[in-house]
């Protein structure tokens, strides 16, 4: 009889392919399951092929704060609980109890319904080429005539049917033509103009090593995310791709690009910066410009950069932007640089996307000190996971990281106080779910995508219509639902009701239970100490390390003294002046624009405004004699230049500029009677004995009774030419001096 089979345990080998199979059929049924989304959106919600991965473009955080002697915020703010005398207590419990008594409650916003839709459309269609023809549908990525190495990295990624945007923009790229392309935000823009950049570096001259693209983003945060998707979608081609962004390392940038990899993803300065100071670094070669976010990219501090680049760019080239809001910068910018463009607007209709849920929360002037109250009850009860908040200020955004350590909920910050290997952690700890809130400023506002984002918090109402489209369009991407909650002032209000006026959104009011709030807002008094202990602790830390940058640099400069100052000095394409006027004249535009009412102005902004004028003119106040006087006669001046311009205008009053006034004769007249003092004092003038004994009166003299005595010679000098006939003098006593008659 043949001996029984025995199975022989399984080896190493086989158990990892048992687990790979098991996982496989966990993601078919996990598939399955989305089937309905995915055919809703195009786009499935698999974990293991994420395009964005932050974590590899930097050190990490802890490397940093070991090499800069520093400690992270994170263990400030637990080394400040473990000293806490008095246990906090746990939110759930009295939240629900308040909410049990109290509960939120939610009621209509209603403003007026009138809807503006001429943000998207310019004046002038003539411009643009006729869009005719092009087809903003495709059921799959073959039918856009793809390469199988991008549909096999768009089947990697998830990637099943093109949105609206995709299936216009790829046929027309393909083409060459030049693009202006516009749709919500989370409707795939990225790779709509990856993937015909891509198809078209495909069929490259690989002998011939260029830089052939150009992207250009406004953040570095959307820099790397660009750059990741890119890569991705080029996994299985021979392209290659480069970051170049400020706050990483400039000589690995640089040896990246004298490799001359094929796209090159950018920030505006950095990319300048290498231009104009590395070798072997030119765009001579450049077949494809991409502005990604345009109408930012050409905000305060980026127009001038964009349009150096456009200068060093070949004038034959393929130029796309895209944008989910385009201004009237953007249409002078298209107007420039773009040829016979094809504008393309996907969901024209809707702004914003339809499965957002916008709400607002007032807070009344009484109530504006517990903003932060209202914010951290909102998290605790109602918003517990996948939360951005968007704060105004720098500042008030790593308070509010603080105040969410301390009340024990985990939070992480994205600001520009950061270093850049902070902004990418914080970010992906977010992606990784590994914190429930990012406290952001605007910086993240802007094409970042994060999967699974539920909720986007408006700490701080936005400045403008186009702000708040971005910032709620981190929710609600590619089909899936999420929720905007906007903080309202009673200062913000009016803007409030511009932006909803202009959207024509459907807001509805939440209602914060009062129990709640009066809780967390004894909670945070209770934190102040702590908050003020580990501010403090970090200015200390940031003196510190100032001072050990300062004494490393002097060692340096003593240690190689002759290598520093061998290297060639870095150069900018304008002077610190020419930039410094450039800002102080875009400033005054917007002043300017604000005075004229064009802008929507907040209250607080308009309070903010006088208060501001109020101290200019209490500063004023507070000089010193001569140095008012000279700034009254500089005022006095321009308003008498302004008068006169308004006069040549009109072309009125000739006969009374034809000769000098009495004033500016009696002003040139004591400019003389200096110049002669300044020269007998110096001895190049010698006077007869007469004006040499009138000398030592005419010194005791007041200023009053010298400008008197001038006023009057001059008037006998003039009276027979001027004034025939006049009538009676005026008294010496009508007489007031004007600060332009000051002694230089």
């Amino acid at each position: 009889m043949a001996p029984s089979f025995v199975f022989e345990p399984p080896s190493d080998e086989e158990l990892e392919l048992l687990a790979a199979k098991d996982e496989e059929e966990e993601e078919q049924q996990s598939e399955e399951e989305e089937g309905e989304e995915k055919e809703k959106t195009g786009i499935s919600k698999k974990k293991t092929a994420s395009p964005w991965d932050f974590a590899k473009y930097s050190e990490s955080v802890a490397e940093e704060h070991a090499r800069r002697s520093t400690t992270s915020i994170d263990f400030k703010i637990s080394k400040a609980l473990k000293e806490r005398s008095v246990p906090m207590p746990k939110p759930t419990e009295d939240d629900s109890d308040s909410s049990e008594s109290q509960p939120d409650r939610q009621e209509d916003y209603r403003p007026d319904d009138e809807d503006d839709e001429a943000g998207n459309v310019p004046e002038s269609k003539s411009f643009f080429a006729s869009s005719e023809g092009a087809s903003f549908h495709a059921n799959s990525f073959m039918e856009l005539n793809l390469s199988r190495p991008l549909l096999r990295a768009c089947e990697a990624l998830g990637y099943t049917k093109p949105t609206p945007i995709q299936a216009a923009c790829l046929p027309l790229a393909l083409s060459g033509r030049d693009i202006c392309g516009s749709a919500i935000t989370g409707s795939g823009k990225t790779a709509a103009f990856a993937l015909p950049t891509l198809e078209r570096l495909l069929f490259r001259p690989k002998r011939v090593q260029a830089i052939r693209v150009l992207v250009l983003t406004p953040t570095r945060e959307l820099a790397v995310q660009v750059h990741s998707m890119i890569e991705k979608l080029a996994q299985f081609t021979d392209i290659r791709c480069c970051l170049v962004v400020g706050g990483l390392s400039t000589k690995v940038q640089e040896a990246a690009l004298r490799s001359m990899p094929d796209i090159v993803v950018a920030t505006p300065g950095r990319m300048i910066d290498h231009l104009r100071n590395s070798m072997s670094v030119d765009l001579d070669d450049l077949a494809v410009m991409i502005l990604d976010e345009a109408d930012r990219l050409l905000e305060l501090g980026f127009s001038a950069e964009i349009h150096e680049l456009i200068r060093l760019c070949p004038k034959r080239r393929q130029t796309m932007l895209f944008s989910a809001t385009m201004t009237e910068e953007v249409d002078e910018l298209i107007k420039l640089s773009l040829t016979k463009p094809l504008r393309l607007s996907a969901d024209p209709s809707t702004k914003r996307p339809a499965t957002l849920t916008e709400e607002v929360v007032r807070i009344r002037r009484m109530r504006e000190v517990n903003q932060e109250s209202v914010l951290i009850a909102l998290c605790t009860k109602t918003f517990t996971s996948k939360v951005i908040i968007f704060s105004g200020t720098k500042q008030a955004a790593h308070r509010l990281k603080i105040i969410f350590g301390l009340a024990g909920l985990r939070a992480a910050e994205l600001h520009g106080n950061l270093t850049q290997a902070q902004r990418l952690d914080a970010l992906e700890l977010f992606r990784k779910q590994q914190v429930e809130y990012l406290i952001a400023t605007d910086v993240a506002a802007r094409g970042l995508d994060i999967v699974g984002v539920q909720t986007v918090i408006n700490f701080a109402c936005p400045r403008d219509l186009t702000s708040y489209i971005h910032r709620v369009g981190r929710t609600a991407r590619a089909g899936r639902e999420g929720y905007a909650v906007t903080f309202v002032t009673d200062n913000d209000r009016s803007l409030l009701k511009a932006i909803a006026k202009r959207a024509g959104s459907k807001l509805k009011s939440r209602i914060v239970a009062e129990q709640s709030i009066t809780k967390w807002s004894q909670l945070i008094e209770q934190m102040e100490d702590q908050v003020a202990e580990i501010l403090q602790e970090e200015r200390e830390e940031m003196a510190l390390r100032k001072a050990e940058m300062e004494a490393t640099k002097a060692e340096n400069m003593i240690a190689h003294k002759e290598e520093i100052y061998s290297r060639p000095k870095r150069t900018w394409f304008v002077t610190e002046k020419e930039k410094n006027l450039t800002a102080k004249a875009a400033k005054e535009s917007v002043e300017k624009e604000m005075r004229s009412g064009k802008v929507v102005v907040s209250a607080q902004q308009a309070e903010d405004h006088k208060m501001k004028e109020k101290r200019k003119r209490e500063r004023e106040k507070n000089l010193p004699r001569k140095k008012r006087r000279k700034l009254e006669a500089s005022r006095e001046m321009l308003e008498d230049e302004g008068q006169g311009d308004k006069q040549e205008n009109s072309g009125k009053n000739k006969k009374e500029r034809s000769g000098l006034t009495l004033v500016d004769l009696a002003y040139r007249r004591a400019k003389a009677v200096k110049a002669v003092k300044k020269a007998l004092d110096a001895g190049k003038i010698v006077k007869n004995g007469k004006s040499k004994s009138s000398r030592p009166s005419r010194r005791t003299q007041s200023r009053t009774e010298e400008m008197q005595e001038l006023f009057k010679s001059d008037m006998t000098e003039r009276k027979p030419k001027s004034s025939l006939g006049a009538g009676k003098k005026k008294p010496k006593s009508s007489f007031k001096s004007k600060s332009r008659y000051k002694r230089r």
